[in-house]
């Protein structure tokens, strides 16, 4: 089954309003259920994930700078914030009989293991999902620039970003109702068109190193499972040619 697969490799990147539903705050049970079950199908699949998630549904760094927090104590603040969702979601996989293990940036051997990268292609290799935490353990990078980071570090094949729309759009779809959608665009066009996808940091890495990423609606039921088996076209494919 595993030669009919697209993608056997993939680093998955998650927002952490994701995770917080309707509310937009906290952790939702059900989007993690949501979430957990998407990411099973694959796994049974014998894809190996790992994971990048955000913590904006608990602290965001930068909007911490609007309460007096110092930037850098902010960013940290949002470290440990991703490392409260990557236990939520190694809580919920578990719960679904995956083998799974949290690897933080910030040391704290209590809850994860430090991030160790030829311990987490092992991990990879024996069919564990791994879910980094902390971000890059460094303050002024986002998560999208640790799932770049990652990604590239793991030799994933592709990077999926999750989100809450179905691709890449000539304009926002939410603000303009002629926008449409890319079914595949190269790097150097974002760029040319001024496209937001992800910060600067993380596309530039995807680009020099030739890792393509995915845009796509993680919240459709199937859209995981339809893109590392290639069934029919989803989200957007954003690479070098």
């Amino acid at each position: 089954m595993t030669s009919q697969l697209r993608y056997k490799r993939v680093l998955l990147k998650l927002s952490g309003e994701a995770l917080a539903g309707p509310s937009g705050y906290n952790i939702d049970p059900a989007m993690l259920e949501q979430y957990s079950l998407e990411i099973k199908k694959v796994v049974q699949l014998g894809v190996e994930v790992a994971i990048v998630i955000g913590g904006g549904n608990i602290f965001r760094g930068v909007s911490g700078q609007r309460s007096g927090i110092d930037r850098v104590q902010g960013d940290y603040m949002g470290m440990l914030a991703t490392v409260i969702n990557a236990m939520a979601i190694q809580s919920s996989l578990e719960k679904h009989g995956m083998l799974t293990r949290v690897m933080s940036a910030i040391k704290m051997e209590q809850v994860c293991e430090p991030y160790v990268r030829r311990r987490a292609m092992r991990h990879l290799e024996k069919e564990r999902v791994v879910i980094f935490a902390a971000g890059t353990g460094n303050p002024y990078f986002t998560t999208d620039s640790t799932a770049a980071l990652r990604g590239n570090e793991i030799e994933a094949d592709v990077l999926l970003k999750g989100t809450k729309v179905d691709g890449v759009y000539t304009a926002d779809p939410m603000k303009d109702p002629t926008a449409t959608r890319y079914s595949h665009i190269t790097f150097q066009d974002v760029y040319e068109k001024k496209l937001n996808v992800m910060d600067l940091t993380a596309f530039t890495l995807c680009q020099e190193n030739n890792l393509p990423i995915i845009v796509f609606d993680m919240n459709k039921p199937g859209n995981l499972y339809r893109l590392v088996t290639g069934e029919g076209e989803v989200g957007t494919l954003i690479s070098n040619d």
